[in-house]
């Protein structure tokens, strides 16, 4: 608020209301004494030399400025423009002992952040073969995976990032993390943006930008736990950690306990959301193995645990999560990107959510928050779905081994959806909808080098090279 004048209210006058000889002379004409002789010839002659001095020590900065120029390669700082965050992938203060830790960061900043195209973007490595997307809105997608020349990266680290601000017309290269594929305990193969300034490298190591990818990735140790999850919404990060010993690719399987970790995104400073989702265990035991997964909506979060229980709790990190109920079928042993490949969870709203039970292809819907399930649909019989989408018009859309269903809100039956281009031989491992018409997907086997767009919905899809112009 403004300071207000503190002069007295009524006028300068007393308080027996007549005007005191103080007030008269401040209101008298004033005039004021002469300066000395000669002091303007002295106040013209320092401006002189003032001027003189400013002369030169311009001149003195132009001459190294246009060296500089000449010897220092010019650092490019990418323009960002504020924008609405949009969840693409499922769409945090002390360090625990088992938590993923790290120095709080004051570079990056959790405010939405999309960035805007520059001339300057470095180029995407040869042969690209992307492994995970993440959206920050509608156009701007973020993807991670292996590059430059097959057999190389044993001596050269191939992990690579890149970014398209227009749906895949065009990509740019990034910033990578200095690390391998998922190899057992090591290596990332999973992204996710916040926004376009905070990202998260994971599966199974966890690394972290607060930049948007323009400097080097910071590596946030996990403490010999293997990170299969991130999710963001609002300003924060979730994450889940397990004790895993899968070995190669396989860095999400055999895994015997899961808890659920969650930091403000600018910094990274992870802590357990709670004791409640700490130590999970399949089916009650530490002796079995399973696999958990995470779906955040704007004000809520889910948790489903290797043992069927569906977990859930507020994502502004107020408080710790609760057990809700169990879900219908069974979670599965983990994908390759370290989803349940039993049970697959997605949400269109807050309390509306969808799984798709791959075991006996029931589509089952809850609309109060996971309390109570309906089953709805039967899944395609000719395919084995490996991800679950619904968009805010209440289509479904499937990613399967076969290719991509389509189940428009306006009827009932499952329709193929057209795909322009080779489509992957293998099908689809990843699919998502960032809004009613806009979604994307990525193949099963990376060695395509291509992830897929729609923007009417999900009925039609075309394909784009991760690949420089």
């Amino acid at each position: 608020m403004a300071n207000r004048d503190s002069r007295d209210s009524h006028g300068g006058r007393d308080s027996h209301g007549g005007r005191d000889d103080i007030d008269t002379w401040l209101h008298d004409r004033i005039e004021p004494l002469p300066p000395p002789p000669g002091t303007f010839e002295a106040i013209r002659r320092r401006a002189r030399r003032r001027k003189v001095r400013k002369l030169a020590v311009s001149a003195g900065a132009a001459a190294a400025i246009i060296a500089a120029a000449v010897t220092v390669p010019q650092v490019v700082q990418l323009p960002i423009q504020s924008g609405k965050t949009e969840a693409g992938s499922s769409p945090v203060n002390s360090t625990q002992a088992a938590s993923p830790s790290g120095t709080s960061s004051a570079a990056g900043s959790s405010r939405s952040a999309i960035p805007t195209a520059s001339p300057r973007n470095p180029p995407v490595p040869p042969n690209f073969r992307p492994s995970s997307l993440t959206a920050v809105s509608a156009t701007a997608v973020f993807t991670i995976g292996q590059a430059s020349t097959p057999g190389n990266c044993a001596t050269q680290y191939c992990t690579s990032v890149a970014r398209t601000l227009d749906g895949g017309a065009t990509w740019s290269g990034l910033a990578a993390p200095l690390t391998g594929a998922p190899d057992g305990a090591t290596g990332v193969g999973q992204i996710r943006f916040l926004e376009g300034m905070n990202g998260w490298a994971f599966g199974p190591e966890l690394w972290a930008t607060h930049d948007g990818a323009r400097t080097p990735w910071t590596p946030i140790s996990t403490h010999g736990q293997r990170v299969i999850d991130v999710e963001t919404v609002g300003n924060r990060a979730f994450a889940i950690e397990a004790a895993c010993t899968g070995s190669g690719q396989d860095y999400a399987a055999q895994c015997t306990s899961f808890t659920l970790y969650s930091t403000l995104a600018s910094a990274n400073d992870w802590t357990k959301v709670g004791a409640t989702t700490t130590n999970l265990t399949p089916a009650g035991t530490g002796s079995s193995t399973g696999s958990a997964a995470l779906v955040l909506t704007g004000t809520r979060g889910y948790l489903l645990a290797p043992d069927g229980t569906l977990y859930a709790g507020p994502v502004d990190g107020s408080a710790a999560w609760r057990a809700i109920s169990g879900i219908p079928c069974e979670t599965g042993q983990p994908q390759a990107n370290g989803q349940p490949a039993g049970a697959l969870l997605g949400a269109v709203t807050a309390q509306n959510l969808i799984l798709d039970c791959t075991q006996n292809r029931l589509i089952y819907v809850s609309s109060n928050g996971g309390k109570s399930w309906q089953q709805m649909w039967t899944a395609p019989t000719a395919a084995t779905a490996t991800s679950i989408a619904a968009s805010p018009a209440d289509s479904v859309v499937l990613a399967t081994d076969q290719g991509i269903y389509l189940l428009p809100s306006q009827n009932g039956s499952w329709q193929s959806a057209t795909l322009t281009g080779t489509a992957p031989a293998a099908g689809f491992s990843y699919i998502g909808m960032t809004n009613d018409t806009r979604g994307m997907a990525l193949p099963a086997d990376p060695a395509s080098g291509t992830v897929w767009f729609t923007t009417d919905g999900g009925q039609a899809w075309s394909s784009s090279r991760v690949q420089g112009p």
